[in-house]
């Protein structure tokens, strides 16, 4: 049924690369925080570093929780799941990072993203995941689904803004630079988009 993985290599890394969807859980240290869990999509906006390493462009949306979490303490689970083909669940236990677009190594992280514009979606971090347990179950009880494709209207509504309009919209925002338990978010204002 289930099997622990030293690396991310072979079949692994291939179905991670494959799937057209992952979740992402995380949480802040008080036992009453709120627990996040988050569903990240958009074809080409993770991929596997190394055989212990996953990132993934972390886009505009309504709140912050998984920045102020893992800006609080690193703690964080992504989760594949195989909603065609044989089933499978991958887990990535790790302590992960969100790099910003003022630190030195975003430029160089977001070339691993190639081909994906980085002009819709109002990025504003790159999330670094560095794996402690990997594992696989048997995901013999997730449905089929199929994957069309990748909806547009997130890129459509968030490609209009320029780096100025994007850190005023986050600013307008309640839980952006302040998580839903007071915890820093997102650092505002935005710096620019250094691509």
């Amino acid at each position: 049924m289930g099997k622990t993985h030293a690396r991310i290599e072979g079949r692994l890394r291939s179905f991670i690369e494959a799937q057209p969807v992952f979740f992402t859980a995380t949480a802040p240290l008080a036992g009453d925080g709120t627990i996040n869990l988050s569903p990240k999509g958009l074809k080409g906006s993770w991929a596997v570093l190394d055989e212990l390493t996953v990132a993934y462009l972390d886009f505009a949306g309504s709140n912050a929780e998984t920045v102020a979490h893992l800006r609080e303490n690193g703690r964080i689970t992504l989760m594949w799941c195989a909603f065609e083909g044989p089933p499978n669940i991958v887990r990535v236990h790790g302590k992960g990072e969100a790099v910003f677009r003022d630190d030195p190594r975003f430029t160089e992280l977001l070339a691993r993203f190639d081909g994906f514009d980085v002009s819709q979606n109002g990025l504003r971090a790159i999330v670094v995941v560095t794996a402690e347990l990997v594992r696989d179950t048997c995901g013999y009880a997730v449905p089929f689904m199929t994957y069309d494709e990748d909806r547009t209207l997130h890129g459509s509504r968030f490609a209009r803004e320029d780096d100025e309009s994007l850190s005023a919209y986050f600013e307008k925002k309640e839980d952006i630079a302040t998580s839903i338990d007071g915890l820093p978010g997102l650092p505002l204002p935005l710096p620019p988009l250094r691509a």
